[in-house]
């Protein structure tokens, strides 16, 4: 069993734009679909597609949309209740494959709302192997609620693994982040953007330049990645966009990289590739075969249009080369 929690979900609009995005020009759309979204929820789908039991915990008003596309789907969920409906995320493509996503701030949870949240993930904890933390925080949450719900799992024995950006992430395993390692999570999955804050190469929100370097170099890349490790977090999953993937403990590191593919949107590669890691480590694999694993889900995850999210049947991992940096 794999628990995920979105803390901030989502419907998820995807607009497919006839042309090219104008800024302050009358746009026409192709199509239009709404699927269920938030980080969480896209790794459950992809576990449970996948063939292996998952079940997704996230915050939602019973009339809201949101879960009514979860049932819809047969999605195993435990739904929290809360006054307001999820957000709306507005994703708009384009033709060649660019998408412009604009996310909505969410609902605020409550100190009630805090407290189902992690007794229902402690409750469906107990006998999982792995609890998954994706996604944005919504408004007021404290930054460090990820590392406290890291402790507060640890006696259930399933591992955590965290996935989350800006304020949210250096507040779990930032150089400012408490040195308790029960507040660490055992898989850390940031991009390279990400990584480059972490790790002090660039400045919160001035790291794009720094994250572009990163993945032009796997090495340095690693690098920075071990001194997490150093930090006290097991195992790090760090996505290079299309250079592929790494994976960093203290035995080693590992690069992969998929055979070129015209990328058709990004939406819900980085939740696929972690939902390939964990797959791949339910099924025993060693290091080198969950990163390319990984990276064969978050592959597949590019060439499919707007929200949709791979199965089996999409991915493609004779296609994945997988090397010991």
């Amino acid at each position: 069993m794999i628990v995920t929690l979105t803390a901030n979900p989502s419907l998820d609009r995807l607009v497919a734009l006839a042309g090219v995005l104008e800024r302050g020009a009358v746009v026409r759309s192709a199509a239009a679909v709404d699927q269920p979204g938030g980080k969480g929820v896209n790794v459950a789908r992809v576990v449970t597609a996948g063939g292996r039991s998952a079940v997704a915990v996230l915050p939602g008003h019973p009339d809201d949309p949101l879960l009514l596309a979860l049932r819809e789907l047969h999605l195993v969920h435990t739904a929290v209740p809360i006054a307001g409906h999820a957000r709306v995320n507005l994703t708009l493509a384009e033709p060649d494959g660019t998408t412009t996503k604009v996310n909505a701030p969410g609902a605020p949870l409550d100190p009630a709302a805090r407290a189902g949240l992690a007794e229902a993930l402690r409750r469906e904890a107990e006998g999982a192997r792995w609890v998954a933390l994706s996604g944005s925080l919504p408004p007021g949450v404290d930054d460090d609620w990820y590392g406290c719900l890291v402790a507060q799992l640890r006696p259930t024995g399933a591992r955590t693994a965290v996935d989350t950006s800006g304020a949210a992430l250096l507040a779990t395993a930032g150089p400012d982040a408490p040195s308790a390692r029960t507040a660490l999570p055992d898989l850390l999955k940031p991009n390279a953007e990400e990584l480059a804050e972490l790790t002090g190469l660039a400045a919160p929100g001035r790291a794009a330049a720094a994250g572009a370097e990163l993945e032009a170099d796997p090495v340095a890349a690693a690098k920075a990645a071990s001194t997490l490790v150093d930090r006290g977090v097991e195992t790090v999953l760090v996505t290079l966009g299309g250079a592929g993937a790494l994976l960093v403990t203290a035995d080693g590191a590992w690069h992969a990289a998929h055979e070129p593919v015209t990328p058709v949107s990004t939406v819900g590669a980085g939740d696929s590739t972690l939902a390939g890691y964990l797959l791949a480590e339910l099924d025993g694999a060693d290091e080198a075969e969950r990163l390319a694993v990984a990276v064969a889900h978050g592959t597949a995850a590019v060439q499919l249009p707007g929200s949709t999210l791979p199965g089996p049947e999409h991915v493609q991992r004779d296609r994945v080369t997988t090397r010991r940096l």
